[in-house]
């Protein structure tokens, strides 16, 4: 038995042994700690360093144009001074993303409350990965397909709402002309804003306690009230956040809306089936290829950096009313 003893670790071994792997354990949080601190930083120099280098492209246009930069519509910088403003494309980067919106947020709520509440477990799993695919699609082989595959039947809806609802003014259409409209652009955003809100949505309906899901069904609820006074104001926060995750997405969209807006420098302000549109984004790849000297090259950085406080904005904004909700929940 003597001689046995010493194969047995004693109580000091033993707590030796915790303390060495207890700072092991410590060593690797602090190195994962200080790794993801460093990742967000760089990101945080990596943004401040884009606005500060497009201020300070911007600062010539504001010297040249002032705030008129801002407050005139038109883009001839061929004439002396140049007539050029961006606020007829701020304002059809608001409208087109306000079209998508309309468009979108109905259609992935309720596909999301489908795929949680209603399908099959199966067809769920089937459809969750569709939508992560449809999120992956790049954007210029969603405008190719809108330019050959959608306009035309986009123009036929146009045609029948400017037949039926044609006294509302948004739906006036007096050129005639259906193809490159907002309406066309709006619902290619939609489409690319649908697999967002639906991912985060579907993700946050899916964590409601399925002890309130229980006592709902208990009390007599039907799926409507459930949803209504359950599952709808419990994940609120979170439909908001993924809602305004498409919307920035949509204010930054480029390539797909170049292929489907006719782009004017007019402002369109109350009729979204009407040829002719455009924004920031659109703007900026539209001249960039053809820039005509200098000064159009700081007036299009300045047009990239007002898009760029514009998203900024609804960032902030959407991260305030997240907050907002969460406090309100407790």
């Amino acid at each position: 038995m003597g001689g046995k003893t010493g194969l047995v670790p004693d109580a000091s071994q033993l707590a030796l042994r915790d303390l060495q792997s207890a700072a092991t354990s410590h060593r690797g949080d602090r190195v994962f700690t200080r790794t993801v601190a460093a990742a967000a930083f760089t990101s945080l120099l990596v943004l401040a360093g884009i606005a500060i280098f497009l201020g300070l492209q911007a600062i010539p246009a504001f010297q040249t144009q002032g705030w008129s930069f801002l407050t005139t519509t038109g883009w001839d910088i061929n004439t002396t001074p140049p007539t050029v403003g961006i606020f007829g494309m701020l304002y059809g980067s608001v409208l087109l993303s306000v079209v998508g919106l309309v468009i979108a947020v109905p259609a992935a709520i309720l596909l999301a409350i489908f795929m949680v509440f209603l399908s099959p477990p199966r067809l769920s799993r089937i459809l969750t990965n569709l939508i992560d695919l449809m999120a992956a699609i790049p954007s210029v082989i969603l405008g190719l397909w809108a330019f050959y595959i959608l306009n035309p039947t986009a123009e036929e809806w146009q045609v029948l709402l400017n037949k039926y609802l044609g006294w509302i003014p948004i739906f006036e259409n007096t050129s005639g002309n259906f193809l490159g409209t907002p309406f066309i652009a709006g619902f290619v955003l939609a489409i690319m804003m649908i697999p967002i809100i639906t991912a985060v949505t579907r993700e946050v309906l899916s964590r409601t306690p399925p002890d309130l899901i229980n006592a709902s069904e208990a009390l007599g609820c039907s799926l409507w009230t459930m949803l209504r006074y359950v599952a709808l104001p419990y994940g609120r926060g979170g439909i908001v956040g993924g809602i305004m995750l498409g919307l920035g997405r949509a204010l930054g969209e480029t390539i797909a809306v170049f292929f489907v807006l006719k782009l004017v420098y007019e402002t369109n302000w109350d009729k979204i089936i009407e040829s002719g549109g455009g924004s920031v984004a659109t703007l900026i790849v539209s001249r960039f290829g053809e820039v005509s000297g200098p000064l159009e090259l700081q007036l299009l950085l300045a047009a990239g950096f007002f898009l760029f406080i514009m998203t900024l904005i609804v960032n902030v904004i959407a991260n305030l009313i997240v907050s907002r909700t969460g406090r309100l929940q407790k």
